[in-house]
């Protein structure tokens, strides 16, 4: 739930991956390179310190929600996004100085998961590896749900359109629903009766964030990464030509189209309600407001007239804080 995408909010400059969860935004700081440095086995401190700075710089919507965790989980947190950042932005950053599909992005993305294998075998060389298996030692976060991350970014080398939203869902799956396995396994979740099992509705949410993120960024992702993840036949079922993306022509179909996209990812946001239950108590209050955080990106979208090609959408601090205060009073089981 916690996609690279904020597919996870993405700022303007950078320090990882697209998001903003797919997982994030961006600093002007690079913490790649210091993410590449070995480190000694008294430095985990620092590395805690670099994960929190990645996860506030890159993920202005999500660490909303991840200050409000316990100390423990807000450390694990933390070195998961972080690590999923780094190993997103490898791909965006090559996406936006024209190199996609280059060897060289490629076999940064073996470098990570060979630092992957690393963590889980407790010898990691990078700093976020080391807060990452510090992490471990606590919560049991499955190595696929990382190892889903990397094959979403390299499909992203490769593949720039969708052809329906199947493709979409499936890449949604790679880069946004493992996050939801990483995200479960930390804040804790349990199945209730008569309610669908928290992975399913887990899912759901990830997805929403990640559909969310498409349709923010639709002009970032062109004028950027080259890509288009509406899908094409969806494109043709409306009437939107590929040119009126790329020139960003405000037509009543292309209205009608992005509207479409909205109004699928407010159902994939009901359809997950659910997990909200299900997650243990002292991290339900994050959950919450990571999905109102979105939903209000959502309500923004639509009132803006569906803005998507100009400077991305997003919350002010006030705002942001109004729902911090809010997710004190407000039934955190439901949105």
């Amino acid at each position: 739930m916690t996609p690279p995408a904020e597919g996870a909010a993405k700022p303007a400059a950078k320090v990882g991956a697209k998001s903003g969860a797919k997982v994030g935004a961006k600093s002007g700081a690079k913490p790649a390179a210091k993410a590449g440095a070995k480190v000694g086995a008294g430095s985990l401190r620092e590395a805690d310190r670099l994960c929190r700075r990645v996860a506030h710089r890159a993920g202005p919507n999500f660490s909303v929600g991840f200050r409000l965790l316990p100390a423990e989980k807000r450390r694990a947190v933390y070195a998961a996004y972080a690590f999923c950042r780094f190993v997103d932005d490898e791909v965006d950053e090559a996406a936006a100085g024209g190199t996609t599909g280059g060897t060289a992005i490629a076999g940064a993305l073996d470098r990570w998961e060979a630092e992957l294998d690393r963590v889980y075998r407790g010898r990691p060389e990078r700093p976020v590896g080391q807060a990452l298996a510090a992490a471990l030692e606590r919560f049991p976060v499955p190595s696929a749900a990382f190892a889903g991350l990397i094959a979403g970014c390299r499909l992203d080398l490769s593949k720039t359109r969708y052809a329906t939203f199947a493709e979409l869902l499936e890449y949604c799956r790679l880069v946004a629903g493992t996050i939801s396995s990483i995200s479960l396994s930390i804040f804790g979740a349990d199945e209730r009766a008569g309610a669908p099992p928290p992975s399913e509705t887990g899912d759901h949410l990830s997805t929403a964030f990640q559909l969310t993120n498409v349709l923010r960024d639709v002009g970032e992702d062109l004028r950027e990464r080259r890509r288009i993840y509406l899908p094409a036949d969806e494109l043709a079922k409306f009437g939107v030509a590929e040119a009126d993306l790329l020139l960003g022509r405000r037509t009543e179909a292309l209205t009608a189209l992005l509207r479409f996209q909205l109004e699928r990812a407010r159902d994939y946001y009901r359809r997950a309600e659910p997990v909200l239950a299900s997650i243990h108590a002292d991290a339900r209050r994050c959950a919450w407001l990571m999905g109102r955080v979105y939903l209000a990106v959502l309500d923004r979208i639509e009132a803006s007239g569906f803005a998507v090609f100009g400077p991305r959408l997003g919350l002010s601090p006030t705002a942001k804080l109004g729902l911090v205060a809010r997710s004190f009073t407000a039934d955190v089981t439901k949105w």
